[in-house]
């Protein structure tokens, strides 16, 4: 099974150049199941609606309750966004949840769950875009409790490991991360924990999905570092679920246009 995660930038710089380059990316791909994030609607069409169309797949997403915040950014516009999930088996369940922020920080951030049917074994498979500010590790913490929760709640009924993607907006040795995996200190949930795919990767292979070389990135002068993610939960009965392969993508231009600000995350688990 082919996981991918990605932050798409909602409608920020060349938003429609970049519409045809995510899907170039991901047409190339070729996922069973990607967690977007930094959805837009407008005016009836859906980003990951016309992505699903267009790659043959299924899609559900969840808006942001106060996409205000996100609309001054761009001049007031009445764009809504949110997190969205595409996959290759029918959607047989979904929900969403609000994470929680205090008032300065709340733009509406959602964790989005939804049940796939893969065959043999439905996939719990949540997305989801925890706060951004750098001084806002205490908020995270927060959220990755909020997500462990949410997770524990709808990850019965298969033996197929929950998988949660997503812009955590976080580095891997931060607490935060730390925390959500729970090997590395105690987990919120106790006895549940997950892995970070990437742990299992090539060491050498560059990890960064907010990546200096990146234009949008190059921009703000900060470092390059990994942000994004896809946890897992421990492998089922004969390895079920277990991370076989990791890499980035979108990493570079599709006929000079970067996709987005983030790089992609791409992970192949063993569904059988």
């Amino acid at each position: 099974m082919r996981v991918v995660t990605w932050n798409l930038w909602w409608r920020f710089g060349p938003w429609e150049a970049r519409q045809k380059a995510i899907l170039s990316v991901l047409r190339d791909l070729r996922p069973d199941v990607v967690g977007l994030q930094e959805v837009w609607e407008c005016d009836g069409e859906n980003l990951a609606g016309w992505l699903a169309d267009e790659l043959g797949l299924h899609w559900t997403w969840a808006p942001s309750e106060v996409p205000e915040r996100w609309q001054r950014r761009i001049g007031g516009e009445k764009v809504n966004v949110g997190n969205a999930v595409l996959s290759r088996w029918p959607v047989v369940e979904s929900e969403a949840m609000r994470l929680p922020a205090p008032d300065d920080l709340d733009d509406g951030r959602l964790a989005l769950y939804a049940r796939l049917a893969a065959p043999g074994h439905h996939v719990p498979f949540f997305t989801t875009h925890l706060t951004s500010a750098p001084h806002a590790s205490a908020v995270r913490r927060r959220q990755v409790t909020a997500l462990a929760e949410f997770v524990a709640k709808r990850r019965d009924g298969t033996a197929f490991p929950p998988v949660i993607t997503g812009d955590f907006n976080a580095w891997p040795d931060s607490d935060e991360i730390r925390l959500f995996g729970g090997y590395k200190t105690a987990p919120p949930v106790p006895g549940q924990v997950f892995l970070d795919a990437w742990e299992l990767a090539d060491p050498a292979a560059p990890s960064a999905t907010w990546d200096a070389a990146n234009p949008y990135v190059a921009a703000g002068f900060g470092p390059s570092v990994r942000i994004d993610y896809v946890f897992v939960g421990p492998s089922g009965r004969g390895g079920l679920g277990h991370v076989r392969r990791v890499e980035r993508a979108g990493h570079g231009s599709v006929g000079g246009i970067w996709p987005s600000d983030h790089a992609a995350v791409m992970a192949d688990l063993a569904s059988a």
